[in-house]
């Protein structure tokens, strides 16, 4: 394979991942900095769905819920990142006939709004469901496929290894990951102008959160620790592509 062959398969292989995270959803409010990949998410609400009997979850999408009801972030937003906001969850869904299905519809309704709750930190005030099929009483549940966003490179200079540290001394954060951008990095750093303001950097973190912690929790505190491991104490914002 010749150098070109293999720059083309590089840049391929970061725009196919790229397009897996789906959108990129606001963790917490205005003020938190914090995005999840859509992908990511999805996969959260899917693995608790699966620990309900007789249902098996179809196509799952999270968006906005009313795009005019969105608020300015705090700090600079990742590429194409939605704006925080109120979030809605639409789902298809299949279900067997072991009791009617608008109480199904109704346990599942609430299970997803208090996952993305409580296990994320997304808010989400509308949960849309569609039945789509009856199952067998013995389906078998399909097991949820769990994102694997690139390892992220190795940083590029002294800032982004201490920041990179920083961020994986949190709790919660399992690992950097590096795919939005195409670059493979998991920290990125750059300087910005807001207005007449003088310059000031910015810098975006790509971090997988363990299970175990509450991801817009850890994304505070990423946050905060890269902020504070940085002289300049720059603005940071943190996407989160992977719980695992």
């Amino acid at each position: 394979m010749t150098t070109t062959d293999r720059t083309t398969d590089r840049w391929t292989r970061a725009v196919r991942d790229q397009v897996g995270l789906g959108r990129l959803l606001p963790l917490g409010g205005v003020r938190d900095g914090a995005w999840i990949s859509e992908q990511a998410a999805a996969a959260v609400l899917r693995h608790a769905a699966q620990g309900m009997r007789g249902v098996r979850l179809g196509v799952l999408r999270i968006g906005l819920a009313d795009p005019e009801d969105v608020h300015e972030p705090a700090v600079p937003p990742p590429p194409s990142a939605l704006p925080p906001g109120p979030l809605r969850v639409t789902a298809d869904f299949a279900a067997t006939a072991a009791e009617p299905l608008p109480t199904t519809a109704e346990r599942l309704r609430g299970l997803l709004a208090t996952t993305s709750t409580d296990r994320l930190g997304l808010t989400v005030t509308e949960v849309d469901l569609r039945v789509t099929a009856l199952l067998d009483e013995d389906a078998e549940p399909v097991p949820v496929r769990q994102p694997e966003p690139a390892r992220a490179a190795k940083p590029g200079d002294p800032d982004e290894e201490r920041a990179a540290a920083a961020a994986l001394a949190t709790a919660g954060v399992t690992r950097l990951t590096g795919t939005l951008g195409g670059l493979g990095h998991a920290v990125h750093i750059e300087r910005r102008q807001t207005g007449a303001a003088l310059p000031h950097r910015y810098v975006r973190v790509e971090i997988a959160v363990s299970a175990d912690h509450r991801a817009v929790d850890v994304a505070r505190e990423v946050r905060e620790r890269v902020r504070e491991a940085l002289a300049d104490h720059p603005t940071v914002a943190v996407l989160v592509t992977a719980v695992s």
